[in-house]
């Protein structure tokens, strides 16, 4: 049975998440947490493991909540069932697609979705902010303020001053080595 709950609850998020993996964030957290698969706080955890990992995070959450679930055929199946809605349309689309991208409607269509999946993706992000700085059980952990103030410096900042932009792999190898060595100094 858990076999058949994984591949349909991943299978509902490749169905309808729209936008990409960040639009995604909330529903594979509501299907996740609605099924009992995962605690909030270890699903947020995984997701910034899955952006800090090589691969797509619908991929990288499917195949960890499917093996922590199910072992190795929990994620076969997840995996299987989150990428195959996007596979097969993507298939379909591609035979269509030379008349389909130039339809007025379709194009529409497209220019609507657009602020919808904007929206979708800040609200995640600002979701996990405050989730991250002011957990329920306690107030906000002054370390967790101080490592996302100065994090969000070292973002900001260089674009404020130069052209340059912080290269993305910097940043989270920066980030991964800043928080294991606060969190060994001070740990909880």
């Amino acid at each position: 049975m858990i076999y058949l709950d994984l591949f349909l609850g991943f299978l509902k998020v490749g169905l309808f998440a729209f936008g990409g993996a960040y639009g995604a964030i909330p529903l594979i957290r509501d299907v996740v947490l609605s099924c009992g698969w995962l605690k909030d706080e270890a699903l947020s955890n995984m997701i910034a493991i899955s952006e800090s990992t090589p691969g797509p995070i619908m991929v990288n959450l499917a195949t960890f909540v499917g093996a922590s679930q199910a072992g190795v055929w929990g994620s076969l199946l997840a995996t299987l069932a989150v990428v195959l809605p996007s596979f097969l349309i993507i298939l379909i689309l591609t035979a269509l697609l030379k008349n389909l991208i130039k339809n007025r409607y379709v194009q529409a269509v497209l220019r609507g979705v657009k602020p919808a999946v904007i929206g979708i993706v800040l609200a995640t992000g600002a979701f996990m902010l405050v989730k991250a700085l002011f957990p329920e059980k306690s107030a906000a952990d002054s370390t967790d303020l101080v490592l996302t103030l100065a994090l969000m410096a070292m973002y900001f900042l260089p674009r404020k001053f130069s052209k340059k932009k912080l290269s993305p792999i910097l940043f989270i190898v920066v980030s991964a080595v800043l928080g294991a060595a606060v969190y060994t100094v001070f740990p909880g």
